[in-house]
């Protein structure tokens, strides 16, 4: 037991917080979870935990930044080599499966999470520049005007996509790479019908 203790301590404290809440999450706490029960589950006093997440909502801002460093760290150099679509797929999926041992907890929060409109309000930004990150690390601009359609496009993906992956009990998380294949492929469809429909210069409209 002494050596269990010992190497959580040795853990990030960051990385114990999260570990801890989520813990209290998969058990079907979260609403009314504290900061103060969060800490003592992690081994931390209130003050530690509140310098590194003064809130439930910062805590999950930092979780969704450590799920894109371990993306982004995890991703194949040579991937840029792959057309643009297939980089965003392979980035998306890598996505899913660094979440996947989260699964229960963050089914319950988010369920929680929507049913506060303020709270699903306030994760909205966090949710963007997560997709950002996703699309910068598959090689797509998220820059300008063109970048934030593209923020806006791919959090509807993943939004869509997320309900499958709740409910995919896969071990290769099939479900989820095709329906993501086919969010993909609906978006490419929109934005190619979009071009063809776009009248010339001049054009009566």
């Amino acid at each position: 037991m002494a050596k269990k203790s010992s190497r959580a301590r040795q853990k990030d404290p960051a990385e114990r917080l999260r570990e801890a809440a989520f813990a209290f999450a998969a058990e079907g706490r979260w609403r009314d979870l504290s900061l103060s029960e969060i800490a003592e589950r992690a081994g931390l006093s209130i003050a530690e935990t509140y310098a590194i997440y003064p809130s439930k909502r910062a805590l999950m801002r930092g979780f969704s930044r450590a799920i894109d460093v371990k993306v982004q760290s995890e991703t194949d150099p040579d991937l840029g080599r792959e057309p643009a679509r297939d980089r965003l797929f392979d980035v998306m999926m890598r996505r899913f499966d660094a979440m996947q041992p989260h699964k229960d907890a963050l089914a319950a929060i988010l369920q929680d999470t929507l049913s506060d409109p303020l709270a699903a309000a306030c994760s909205l930004p966090a949710l963007a520049n997560s997709m950002a990150a996703m699309l910068e690390t598959a090689g797509l601009g998220s820059d300008g005007l063109r970048g934030r359609v593209r923020i806006k496009g791919l959090v509807l993906i993943y939004l869509a996509t997320l309900r499958t992956w709740f409910r995919d009990d896969s071990e290769d998380l099939s479900k989820t790479m095709a329906r993501l294949d086919a969010n993909l492929s609906k978006a490419d469809s929109i934005l190619a019908r979009c071009r063809c429909e776009r009248p010339a210069v001049g054009a009566e409209v």
